[in-house]
């Protein structure tokens, strides 16, 4: 059972806010972009740190094998595969260099399990109550956020701080995913209700709903700086478009060119770069960073 971040777009704990957006635009954005190495292609473009480091996922397109990766500032690519592991996705990390990440075992049934990398130390994360376990992403201060599930029908989130695991779910949610925290431990995500997700922020059991105005198909939340500004996708029809979220307004982030079909978000720092994925109609991917205002 796997799950990558951008892909789960497709697929009351305390009282739910009314949702305080409503204004769309479009974003002014900046653009650097990035191919995956020789003989890689990549999967998924994950989350940003604060010095511009990149993370997320590459197929190794000779061998099959899905790997991390970090794409520093300078351009330079590391790969990472978990300890046993058929699978490696890394999705979100701190300005201390501390990476969270995922991996699908490569015994069966090939459950999955949560990990932080700093450097080459490797340390599991696995609710002790689950099956599998997901970690996304992990603040300053070392709390980490991620989801887990005894059961492929429930998936709940958590909030872990020095050792405990606080739960994390929506009421009425079949999936609740908790995506990202800020140093403010302010925390975003999503949930799954009737098929449809709807985008949240978490903080001290409270929920407030902020979903992409008149989107019937599914709003999910992949990254929160500390300022309070959002990254998250939308999808539209046939079309899954990402967007930053401040101040009340939505605008969306649209890479222009020739053939581009989708334009994704996967996270954004403390210093107001998003990243993510621009996807063209047949199957070429970019990795891109951006200033988006």
């Amino acid at each position: 059972m796997s799950f990558p971040r951008l892909a789960a777009i497709i697929v009351i704990v305390g009282l739910l806010q009314a949702a305080v957006a409503q204004a769309t635009e479009t974003a002014t954005c900046t653009f650097d972009t990035f191919t995956a190495p020789t003989g890689y292609s990549l999967t998924v473009v994950n989350g940003i740190t604060d010095d511009g480091t990149v993370v997320g996922q590459l197929l190794d397109t000779s061998t099959g094998q899905y790997l991390a990766f970090t794409y520093s500032a300078s351009g330079v690519f590391t790969k990472y595969t978990a300890p046993a592991s058929l699978m490696t996705w890394l999705y979100g990390g701190n300005a201390s260099g501390t990476n969270a990440g995922s991996y699908q075992q490569s015994k069966y049934p090939g459950s999955m399990h949560g990990f932080l990398l700093q450097g080459s130390q490797f340390t599991a994360v696995n609710h002790p109550n689950a099956t599998n376990t997901w970690l996304f992403d992990v603040n300053q201060l070392g709390a980490a956020v991620g989801s887990f599930s005894s059961s492929p029908s429930l998936v709940k989130g958590f909030l872990l701080v020095n050792g405990k695991y606080t739960t994390i779910a929506h009421s009425g949610a079949q999936m609740t995913y908790a995506q990202a925290i800020n140093n403010n431990g302010l925390i975003a995500g999503f949930y799954v209700e009737a098929g449809i997700s709807h985008g949240f922020t978490w903080q001290n059991g409270a929920f407030t709903a902020i979903d992409y105005p008149k989107d019937k198909y599914g709003t999910n939340l992949v990254g929160v700086n500390d300022s309070g500004v959002i990254a998250g996708n939308y999808m539209d029809g046939d079309w899954t478009l990402g967007f930053i979220y401040d101040g009340g307004v939505f605008k969306k982030i649209v890479y222009s060119g020739t053939g581009v079909k989708y334009t994704l978000a996967g996270g954004i720092n403390n210093n107001g770069v998003v990243s993510g994925q621009v996807i063209y109609g047949g199957g070429k991917s970019l990795g891109y960073t951006a200033l988006c205002k």
